[in-house]
Formats: C-alpha cells, structure tokens, sequence
C-alpha cells in the first residue's frame, strides 16, 4: 500500500492509495472480461482495476458492473460514449488513474493474450528501478503462440522498423503489456499523443525514452486470443507505418526537458 497523503493522524494529513492500478480497454469482450477481472483480482498485491468500455453493443460493460458487486473497492469502470480507439481509450484511462494518485498504471488487454500473472513481474521490474516496464514478446527471442507466421513476422519486423527510423532501444515497441511509473504519466502532455492504435504504444514509449526515463523489458509469453474478436485492422497497421515517421520528424522540433 502506498502512502501518499491526506489522512488526519496527530494533525498531519496523509492519505492512503492503493499502489497498483491495472487499465483494460474493452469493445465487444464478454466472452473474456469475467474471466480476467476474476484472474486479476486473485493476484497477491491488491491490484485494481478499471476497465474502460467504448460502448460495447454485447453488454460488456453489464458483466463488468456485475462483477464490481463483489469488488466495490478494488474494481471500476469508465464508460465512453462510442468506439474511439486503443490508445484514446487509454488516455482516459490515464487520467483517471492520476487524479486518484495510483503509484504504478498497467496497460493490459482483455482477451488474455496478456497473462495477468505476468502484471507482478511488470510491477518488480519498476520497483526495482524501471520507469517503464515492457511484457516484451522479442526480449528473449520470438515468443507468441497461436499467431499465423505471416503475422509473426509483420510484428517482429515492424519492430525492427521502428528501431531504425526512431533510435529506440527496445525489441518490442509495439507492446501493449505495459507498467508506468505515476511520474511517467504525469511529465507526458497526454492530450497531445496523437495516434490510437499501434502507433500509441511507439509513440507512448518513444516520448518516455525521449524524457529520459528508463524503459525496461521484461520477457513474455503472448498467446493470441482464444475467444472474441480481434481488433485489428489495416488502417491500425497503416497508422503505424506512416505515423512512426512522423513521431520521429515531430520530436526534431519538441524540447523534452
């Protein structure tokens, strides 16, 4: 548990906030969301979660409200108005997560490509003196299971890619298992990271490293979905291949200081 303030004890004010806040976007999920919050809520470490739904037609969000019956103070949603976009979503995740003071923010999918073990590893990865944590998939090798190999190598090579144009000195920068430090979060201009799908998590990482921070991997083991529909798409892929030159041309005119 994690102090930080505004709590009267002998006149001084403290306040007292849970560490550990992990964000799930999620349209169209109720085939998996049950199941993760459930997952998630039974790790050691008190974790939190806020899933942030973009009006998902399937009663997504109903389940989750179900589920919050049993977890009044460890589980929340936020609920926007129509179909934005990953990292949009995110943004709002973001937000809410620094207005309540939570001390580490995870990024984490709903379909359990993600393995909400791996969310302790992340979160010793940052104590342990990381400022970005990274579930990489290419750190040790080429780690996914049930993914086409065209699709392997369209993510291995767009790293690659990514590596070349930018200068970022990470495997897998399209990553979306992820651990912010609060301080992190609080030094990016969030309302003014642009892109939505891939191209968020280059450019979410390729500010932090910009800024300093220290951005770390950590190996793991990315199972693709099982259940539901998956979210991707060409214009994501598009997005990501033109907008990683534009991250780049952008930060040749922008003081990180």
């Amino acid at each position: 548990m994690k102090v930080h303030r505004n709590k009267a004890i002998f006149g001084h004010i403290f306040l007292f906030v849970p560490e550990k806040l992990v964000i799930i976007p999620t349209y169209k999920e109720r085939e998996n969301i049950e199941k993760m919050l459930l997952a998630v809520m039974a790790l050691e470490g008190d974790f939190h979660v806020l899933v942030v739904d973009d009006s998902s037609p399937d009663g997504t969000a109903d389940i989750v409200k179900a589920c919050m019956r049993d977890f009044p103070e460890r589980m929340f949603i936020l609920e926007r108005a129509a179909k934005d976009g990953l990292g949009r979503a995110y943004i709002s995740g973001f937000h809410w997560a620094l207005d309540r003071g939570y001390a580490y923010i995870f990024e984490m999918d709903a379909d359990f490509s993600h393995n909400p073990n791996d969310l302790i590893a992340l979160y010793n990865a940052c104590v342990a003196g990381a400022d970005m944590s990274i579930g990489s998939r290419y750190v040790n090798g080429v780690n996914v299971v049930n993914w086409p190999m065209g699709r392997v190598l369209m993510s291995y090579f767009a790293s690659v890619y990514v590596r070349f144009i930018t200068g970022l000195k990470i495997q897998d920068t399209t990553a979306g298992f992820v651990c912010y430090r609060y301080k992190v979060l609080e030094k990016i201009p969030l309302d003014k990271v642009r892109f939505k799908g891939y191209a968020f998590q280059i450019e979410m990482k390729f500010t932090a490293w910009k800024y300093g921070f220290k951005l770390v991997e950590v190996p793991i083991i990315f199972t693709d979905r099982s259940e539901g529909e998956s979210k991707m798409s060409r214009g994501i892929f598009k997005e990501a291949l033109f907008g990683v030159m534009q991250i780049k041309m952008k930060s040749w005119f922008r003081k990180y200081n």
